[in-house]
């Protein structure tokens, strides 16, 4: 929205300085952190006096959980609408990258929502059928799959580029659309699974999130492009906006939900955000590198179907309890040191993923 101040500059006064994406990058980052910090706890007493009982607890939890019963959730409601609010403000909006991220994180967010309204309301860990989130999400991802072919190079369409070997494109044709949704389902229902634990999931996605966004200004500078050897895709630079929302919404809401948690994300946010960061990385055509960036999600998910499959193959358990930081739990780890060493595992993902920008 603030991007028309550039029509009022004379290309050497303060309005020049909106057509940097860098500048309303940060101007993203301190609105939503704002937005945070004013609004978190009044959303929080809302969502406390609405919720009475607040999440329900799995009675099959770990032990150490019940002392958290009665803390609302929906908290990602606060990270949603301070990234909405900076990315509109900040971003330009006939940007369609912006547009196609915006779309599938407040679609997810929707899902999120509804999900959590019938956990609370009905005071049980059920939800929306597990069918019909992923009947929707591939609904939404498949959309978002075929918008971002429309806008990519026509090079690109339909091409699955690989990291290291830059040369080399796989020409996916139709069954682009399929993968790209696989990627952002898989992504928001990873980041789901994580969200297990006091800020166990908001450090990480904020710094996937800031690995995305740099991958995401590389490859929208042609410039950048030609010295780092990978595919350039118009446009993309303007990512780099919403992620700063991201984290500036991240970081005010991990001020509540800091241990002890006085609010949880919920479905609402983690989906929301899963689903964002694998829009991101279809836009950006950098899917595989993904998987490393988030390899800390993909092995939060990796574990709860080894569980699953194992289980009912054996009748035997692989992890004392899945996902794979409630196994540590189980083991005796305690709480803080899970999320800290967690959060640390994701910094070392994320910079690997930053590398393969340049080696090849």
């Amino acid at each position: 929205m603030l991007y028309w101040l550039t029509e009022l500059s004379d290309g050497g006064d303060f309005f020049n300085l909106f057509r940097y994406i860098t500048f309303r990058a940060g101007g993203a980052f301190m609105t939503a952190l704002i937005f945070g910090f004013l609004f978190g706890k009044p959303l929080i007493n809302v969502l406390r006096r609405k919720q009475g009982k607040g999440q329900p607890i799995r009675d099959d939890g770990p032990e150490g959980h019940f002392v958290k019963a009665g803390t609302p959730t929906m908290g990602g409601l606060l990270i949603v609408g301070a990234l909405l609010t900076s990315t509109v403000m900040w971003a330009r909006l006939d940007n369609p990258f912006v547009w196609l991220v915006l779309f599938v994180t407040m679609s997810f967010a929707a899902i999120g929502f509804a999900d959590d309204f019938a956990k609370v309301s009905k005071q049980n860990t059920a939800g929306v059928p597990g069918k019909v989130r992923l009947l929707l999400g591939f609904l939404i991802s498949g959309i978002a799959g075929y918008w971002a072919t429309m806008y990519h190079p026509e090079t690109l369409q339909n091409q699955l580029a690989l990291p290291v070997f830059k040369d080399t494109l796989l020409y996916l044709g139709y069954f682009f659309i399929p993968f790209a949704m696989i990627v952002i389902v898989g992504s928001a229902n990873a980041v789901n699974l994580t969200d297990g634990l006091d800020g166990l999931a908001i450090m990480p996605v904020m710094i996937a999130a800031g690995a995305l966004g740099v991958i995401a200004y590389a490859v929208g500078r042609v410039d950048f492009t030609s010295y780092l050897d990978v595919h350039y895709v118009p446009g993309t630079g303007e990512i780099l906006i919403f992620v700063a929302g991201l984290i500036g919404g991240g970081l005010g809401f991990l001020w509540y939900n800091a241990p002890p948690a006085a609010v949880f994300m919920g479905d609402t946010g983690s989906l929301a955000l899963g689903g964002a960061l694998g829009a991101i990385a279809v836009a950006t055509k950098h899917e595989i590198v993904w998987a490393v960036i988030g390899g800390l999600f993909v092995v939060e998910a990796l574990s709860v179907i080894i569980q699953v499959l194992y289980f009912k193959r054996t009748g035997k358990r692989v992890f004392l309890m899945a996902p794979i930081h409630h196994h540590y739990e189980k083991k005796g780890w305690a709480e803080p040191q899970i999320v800290i060493r967690f959060w640390i595992i994701a910094l070392i993902l994320a910079m690997i993923g930053l590398a393969t920008l340049k080696v090849r």
